[in-house]
């Protein structure tokens, strides 16, 4: 029998205003600035988006960060589908959707219905191999028992309030929420709604030296079937490229927004 529609939830949110604006509320940012909308990874939240949140309003966007369901301060549910996580976005079009890892699998499943005319997928999750899927999950599940300590060992090239920031949002995550984030979503594979992106895409990918969960593999299928697909690879940067590589990866963006 097939699931339910998805019953949408509310979802807290951050802004960042353009520089020519003040900052009292969304609603005052001008309303001929361009929006941006930011999804989160797992064990994340809308706070984990600091520095993007606000260089991209440098350079003129109204920013929305989001904490998904289950994640920061968001209700938690039963249902952690993709497209229950879609769901909850708020209503579009965003001129810019952006997305890192979980956040930019649900930024291709929500784009697939034009919520967006942008998008930016950071590393994003379209595909775990039936043989890692347990070992993804499980390293998931161990980080929620990080602590600033280790976090700062196992990274210690981050901002510290990135380290900070991680830490504090993974502390707000139910086990729960991981684990139901990957038992409803398995297997795990969108590669076939990256193929069917109706908007102009970037995927910044990360260093696959150093660690990516979007294989070179999965890019070449991508971008040969869609040619509204581009791929920029960071070099040096692991799966989290934004805050390994921050003004790298801010340079890509900006090129490419130019473009």
């Amino acid at each position: 029998m097939a699931r339910p529609a998805p019953a949408p939830v509310a979802l807290p949110e951050r802004h960042w205003h353009p520089a020519s604006s003040p900052a009292s509320s969304p609603a005052s940012s001008p309303a001929s600035a361009p929006r941006a909308l930011l999804l989160h990874g797992i064990n994340g939240d809308g706070g984990t988006w600091w520095r993007v949140g606000a260089s991209l309003a440098d350079l003129g966007y109204a920013v929305t960060a989001v904490d998904l369901r289950g994640h920061g301060t968001a209700p938690r549910t039963e249902d952690h589908r993709l497209a229950a996580y879609a769901a909850d976005l708020p209503a579009g079009p965003w001129d810019l959707l952006v997305g890192h890892s979980l956040g930019a699998a649900i930024a291709v499943v929500a784009a697939t219905g034009r919520i967006a005319r942008r998008l930016v997928l950071l590393d994003p999750v379209l595909r775990i191999e039936p043989g890692e899927f347990d070992g993804v999950r499980e390293a998931q599940l161990d980080e929620l028992d990080d602590t600033l300590e280790s976090i700062a060992a196992a990274r210690p090239h981050w901002h510290p309030d990135d380290i900070a920031a991680k830490h504090a949002a993974a502390r707000r995550v139910a086990r729960a929420t991981v684990e139901g984030s990957f038992a409803d979503n398995h297997p795990w594979d969108i590669v076939d709604r990256a193929i069917a992106l109706p908007v102009p895409t970037l995927v910044i990918g990360a260093d696959p030296a150093v660690y990516t969960t979007f294989p070179v593999a999965t890019e070449r299928v991508v971008t040969a079937a869609n040619p509204r697909v581009s791929v920029r690879r960071v070099p040096g940067a692991g799966h989290s490229v934004h805050r390994d590589r921050f003004d790298e990866t801010l340079a890509v963006i900006r090129s490419w927004l130019a473009d």
